[in-house]
């Protein structure tokens, strides 16, 4: 008989920051039953994924063994823990999804655009509470994050225990949200703990964490010393911080108005499910837009300069019937994420054309991270005493600083990226094997592989231009008047100081002129030749080889 074991097979998160999704399987090899910690998703980029909506991780390996899962366990409420949830439940075959309280309003909201009751998710309460699923009993561990309700999974098996900490912080004072308490990490991992799989975020900062409760009071100066409009941003999902910036405005005597329908619906979310008390009272839009400027703070979505939230509208104009001008003051209370300071800096920009004063987190005085830091790592690691240690949630780069850093601590670590199945049965983790996993790309309403050419052909015709031609052969295979060109994304003149497409058109019909039976009768061959003509007409009048489509319409005898 095959002997069971514990496996780990990150499917996203492992190698990159974003697009979380982690297995975890015990049994025979082959027939382990699994569950999926998160199902997240990250976001596109202009350069490398034009026109994507959202980007997730390929579940195929997953959705092949479905009769297998068990349950998806959601730590937190982040859309790269939770986002991908109602796009890929189906996929999954519908399984049973666990959540806390204010993390499954999220998730149930998500599902519920397509068409799928609340009942696909289970509310589980904080540890010690246990929910079973197949051979994993789980719980979820209380522990500060940058957003309500963030939890450690405590993840029991036959081959002994698991601690996958999500994304976290040693915060004892988050404002919103359960604190840090050492002493419960210590209680849970009395026991013994096989394997610790840790959040590798912040493993290059060297300098303690930071509490949420620290930034109120500078916050609250630079508010009151603003002359005219006080405008805000920060994480929607950062309800802690949204309140400390709603309560800076009214102790500086401000109306305050929440602007964006994330912050609203997250606001929303955390005081139906009781995690957010005393929130300031706001005032709507509406009415934001008739009270004295200098009575009036904005607290908006779009800190990370995303195009179509209110910060970028404000940047451009007006937003809900309201206009910055000069003398205004906007706040990044936030960290721009790696990938999006082109997006951050052009609103920055903009706002700086209208006169508007700018300020950003660059002296760490209105924004602390959510992640943990080198020293609290250490002391999560001191704590929980595994006998292996696992770096998750993070670049390759952030994954070996951290593997590195529990070797100096005596215990070993494995760098395990997307797709790599380790083997925890045994005193140090090793590879199983290895598992073919990639991306999926949102595109529209569909789902598309990453792999598909799709999105490598749309970046193509941007990097390139278009030419599309259409050639009529009649019925004895000769050309019937002249082909014709419809030119896109390219110059309109070239070297020739003529129209590209006259000069285009003139070589097609040069070509099909002295070209041979044999060419005009194969539509394979014909249609190479006229790309070809295409491709190098281009590239001598205007430097640049077109992506070329030919259309062939061929009459019937």
């Amino acid at each position: 008989m095959t002997a069971e074991r514990l496996i780990y097979l990150p499917l996203g998160g492992a190698g990159e920051i974003g697009m979380n999704a982690y297995v975890y399987g015990y049994g025979a090899p082959g027939e382990e039953r699994l569950i999926l910690v998160d199902l997240g998703v990250t976001f596109p980029d202009m350069d490398s994924t034009p026109g994507v909506d959202l980007i997730m991780a390929d579940v195929t390996w997953l959705a092949e063994r479905k009769d297998r899962l068990e349950a998806v366990f959601i730590t937190h409420a982040h859309e790269d823990h939770v986002g991908a949830v109602g796009h890929l439940y189906e996929a999954l075959g519908k399984p049973e999804l666990v959540a806390r309280a204010f993390t499954a309003n999220i998730a149930r909201g998500k599902l519920s655009e397509y068409g799928i009751g609340e009942n696909a998710v289970r509310v589980a309460s904080a540890w010690p509470e246990v929910v079973q699923a197949g051979p994993f009993k789980v719980s979820f561990l209380p522990m500060s994050h940058s957003i309500p309700e963030s939890s450690a999974l405590v993840i029991d098996t036959p081959a002994g225990r698991v601690i996958h900490t999500g994304d976290f912080k040693l915060d004892r004072t988050p404002l919103v949200g359960e604190p840090y308490d050492p002493d419960v990490w210590a209680e849970v991992s009395k026991p013994g703990v096989r394997a610790l799989v840790c959040d590798s975020t912040n493993v290059f900062s060297r300098h303690e964490g930071r509490s949420e409760a620290t930034l109120g009071d500078e916050i609250t100066k630079l508010v009151a010393s603003v002359p005219e409009m006080m405008v805000a941003t920060t994480f929607a999902s950062n309800v802690a911080r949204v309140k400390t910036l709603a309560e800076a405005g009214v102790r500086a005597g401000r109306s305050v108005c929440l602007m964006g329908r994330a912050m609203r619906r997250m606001i929303e979310a955390a005081v139906s499910t009781g995690v957010l008390a005393d929130f300031p009272s706001t005032v709507s839009p509406e009415d934001a837009a008739s009270i004295p400027r200098e009575n009036l703070m904005l607290i908006v979505t779009g800190s990370q300069g995303e195009r179509r939230a209110a910060s970028a509208q404000l940047s451009r104009g007006k937003y809900l019937g309201v206009e910055l001008k000069e003398g205004d003051t906007f706040l990044f209370s936030s960290k721009t994420i790696p990938g999006n300071e082109r997006g951050v800096i052009s609103i920055m920009n903009a706002f700086s054309e209208k006169g508007v004063d700018v300020v950003d987190d660059n002296d760490g005085l209105y924004h602390v991270s959510g992640h943990a830091n080198r020293p609290d790592l250490m002391e999560i690691h001191r704590i929980v005493d595994p006998q292996m240690v696992i770096p998750m949630h993070g670049e390759h780069r952030h994954l070996r600083e951290h593997a590195k850093l529990a070797e100096e601590l005596g215990r070993p670590g494995v760098i395990a990226v997307n797709g790599t199945m380790l083997d925890l049965t045994g005193n140090a983790p090793k590879v199983a094997e290895y598992v073919e996993t990639g991306r999926t790309y949102l595109d529209g309403s569909v789902r598309i592989g990453a792999l598909d050419g799709i999105v490598r052909d749309r970046i193509r015709m941007a990097l390139n231009g278009h030419v599309t031609v259409t050639v009529i052969i009649d019925e004895e295979d000769e050309p019937l008047g002249d082909p014709w060109c419809d030119v896109r994304g390219l110059s309109e003149t070239g070297r020739s100081n003529a129209p590209l497409q006259d000069v285009l058109e003139e070589d097609l019909s040069q070509f099909l002129g002295r070209a041979g039976a044999k060419t005009l009768r194969d539509d394979d061959k014909l249609e190479e030749a006229l790309r070809r003509v295409v491709r190098q007409g281009a590239q001598d009048e205007i430097g640049k080889k077109p992506e070329v489509t030919v259309v062939i319409s061929r009459l019937s005898a």
